[in-house]
C-alpha cells in the first residue's frame, strides 16, 4: 500500500490547468453560448477526480481502487458523473434530445480530460482508466508535464514553479493556439456566410 506520505510531491496537473483545459476544449467543440452555472459545473467536473486525495486521510492507499488516480479518474466515473450532472442540473432538458446528449458529452469530456492530463505527467502510478473492471494504471507515451505537489504550501515553491512552467508550455499554450485557430476559422465562416 502506498500512502501520501510516501509521495511528498504528488502527481497531478494543477486544478487550475484541469479547469482551463476543460473550459477551453468545450469552447473549441461547442460554439453555443452558455451561462455561468454551466461553466462553473464544467470547471468543477474537471477538478473533481482529485477529490480522491481525501482517501489518504482514511488510510486508503494510492494504488487502491479508491486511491488517488483510481476509480475517480476512470472513464466510467466520467460517464457516471456526467449523467448525474445532466440529470440533476438540467432536468428541464428533454432526455435523449440533441441538447441533452451535447451536455452529456461536454461534461464527459471535461471530467475525462482530467485523467488524460494526469496520464501526461512524469510521475506516480498512472491512471486507472478502465477501473473498476480493470485496475491497471496507464500513462500516455508522451509525459512532458511535471508532477504537481498536493497542497498550497508545496505548490508555491521552486517545484511548483517548474510545474506551472510545464503546464503553460504543454497544456495552456497548445490549447490556446488551437482555440485561437478555431475562433478565427469560425469568424471567417460567419463572415463568409453573412450571418
Amino acid at each position: 500500500m502506498i500512502l501520501l506520505d510516501s509521495y511528498p510531491l504528488n502527481d497531478v496537473a494543477s486544478a487550475l490547468t484541469h479547469a482551463f483545459a476543460a473550459v477551453a476544449l468545450t469552447t473549441i467543440v461547442s460554439a453555443e453560448k452558455r451561462d455561468w452555472r454551466f461553466w462553473t459545473l464544467l470547471a468543477g467536473s474537471a477538478v473533481l477526480p482529485d477529490a480522491d486525495v481525501i482517501g489518504f486521510a482514511f488510510g486508503i492507499g494510492y494504488g487502491d481502487l479508491l486511491g488517488h488516480r483510481g476509480l475517480s479518474h476512470s472513464l466510467l466515473f466520467a460517464a457516471a458523473w456526467s449523467m448525474t450532472v445532466v440529470l440533476w442540473e438540467y432536468r428541464q432538458v428533454t432526455k435523449g434530445s440533441k441538447p441533452w446528449w451535447t451536455l452529456l458529452g461536454l461534461f464527459f469530456l471535461a471530467t475525462a480530460s482530467h485523467g488524460v492530463l494526469d496520464a501526461m505527467t512524469n510521475g506516480g502510478l498512472g491512471i486507472a482508466f478502465f477501473s473498476p473492471f480493470e485496475t491497471t494504471r496507464y500513462f500516455l507515451p508522451w509525459r512532458p508535464i511535471q508532477v504537481s505537489p498536493i497542497g498550497v504550501g508545496r505548490f508555491f515553491s521552486g517545484r511548483g514553479a517548474a510545474v506551472i512552467a510545464s503546464e503553460i508550455i504543454y497544456v495552456w499554450l497548445p490549447i490556446s493556439l488551437i482555440w485561437i485557430c478555431n475562433w478565427t476559422l469560425r469568424k471567417a465562416v460567419t463572415r463568409r456566410s453573412g450571418t
